[in-house]
């Protein structure tokens, strides 16, 4: 296990920005997701922590050692990229002892070491199988126990289950973390999936456009989002047009549309009369029935379209589009499209985000 910290890491590719002062701590024995979409720098970052692009300016330390010097066979680092890369014309036992052996590795360490990796990743008795006797996720194991079997201190995994197809996705993710916190094994995990890294994750970094826009553990990059960017980016949320009224220390207070006034969450920096965005996640609305203490608005039901265990309902309020989501049970009332609602939702449960 190793403490990996990342101080102003920048790079650029023809004067654009690809990285530009990233600086991330990272804790021994953490797993630690880099999310975001295409092209905001999360596998550049990465793959200068394994050596393989050299960094403009910034420092990569493990255990307070300063590592940008270091070649990558140098730095005891595993990464397992989207293509596995696995030899179709090696065995299973072939393929994890090739870098072993590139170390001349002595053989009974080498046949003892594909043992343990074997039997890490669920393998044991696959050593003589090839390739094209390997499904989809069985490749992915046998990626990471080539990895695993050189004993690295820092694990990377560049979207390592984009290859796969859903239902494997959703296995192999869980199969993924159970593994990691088995060993103990200091993580970082590069992806654009966001169900991926909320599921899996200690942490997460969230990067937009070449920097890291926010850091936080699952419940906080979800139910705190840091700007509009990460609100729209991490899962669905709805976006009420709204005014500050008054800002106090203790809580900021609202005007949508024209008549209605509605109480949210203090946020520091507001000032009367600013335009704002009201952030409400669709889990969170209720359809009448609420009792003292939630903040609530009338509302017509556009449609219902039925989900299976969800009921997602599209909604106008303050003369603004909204989506409710409500599981499907028994004896819950359900709305047709023209219904009169009162929605409402716990104050706590919204965020206020500045409109610009």
């Amino acid at each position: 296990m190793a403490v990996v910290e990342l101080v102003g890491l920048t790079k650029a590719y023809n004067g654009e920005a690809a990285v530009s002062q990233v600086s991330l701590k990272i804790a021994s024995g953490e797993f630690f997701s880099l999310l975001g979409p295409s092209g905001c720098g999360k596998t550049t970052t990465l793959r200068m922590v394994a050596g393989f692009v050299d960094p403009d300016e910034g420092q990569i330390l493990i255990d307070g050692d300063d590592i940008v010097a270091r070649p990558p066979e140098k730095r005891d680092v595993g990464i397992v990229f989207q293509n596995y890369a696995i030899f179709p014309h090696m065995s299973v036992a072939d393929n994890i002892a090739f870098g072993l052996r590139m170390r001349k590795v002595e053989r009974g360490t080498i046949e003892r070491r594909v043992r343990d990796a074997l039997r890490q990743v669920g393998l044991s008795g696959y050593e003589h199988r090839f390739q094209r006797e390997l499904s989809g996720g069985e490749q992915q194991r046998v990626a990471l126990a080539r990895v695993l079997v050189t004993h690295p201190r820092i694990l990377l995994l560049d979207e390592p289950l984009s290859a796969l197809d859903k239902n494997l996705r959703e296995e192999m993710k869980y199969w993924i973390k159970g593994l990691q916190k088995t060993l103990g094994i200091t993580t970082i995990y590069v992806t654009h999936d966001q169900s991926e890294a909320l599921t899996m994750s200690d942490r997460i970094g969230v990067m937009n456009k070449s920097r890291v826009v926010q850091v936080g553990p699952p419940t906080e990059i979800y139910e705190r989002p840091a700007d509009l960017f990460v609100t729209t980016f991490i899962g669905h949320s709805n976006l009420l047009d709204a005014t500050v009224a008054e800002s106090t220390a203790d809580s900021v207070g609202l005007t949508l549309g024209e008549r209605w006034s509605i109480v949210a969450p203090a946020r520091p920096g507001l000032a009367k009369g600013q335009r704002v965005k009201l952030v409400i996640r669709p889990e969170n609305i209720l359809l009448d029935g609420a009792g003292g203490g939630f903040a609530s608005l009338p509302a017509l039901v556009e449609a219902r379209v039925y989900q299976g265990a969800l009921i997602r309902y599209q909604l106008t309020a303050a003369g603004q589009p909204l989506v409710a989501e409500v599981q499907n049970q028994a004896l819950r009332p359900q709305y047709d499209a023209g219904a009169q609602v009162t929605i409402s939702w716990r104050p706590e449960s919204t965020e206020v985000l500045p409109a610009d």
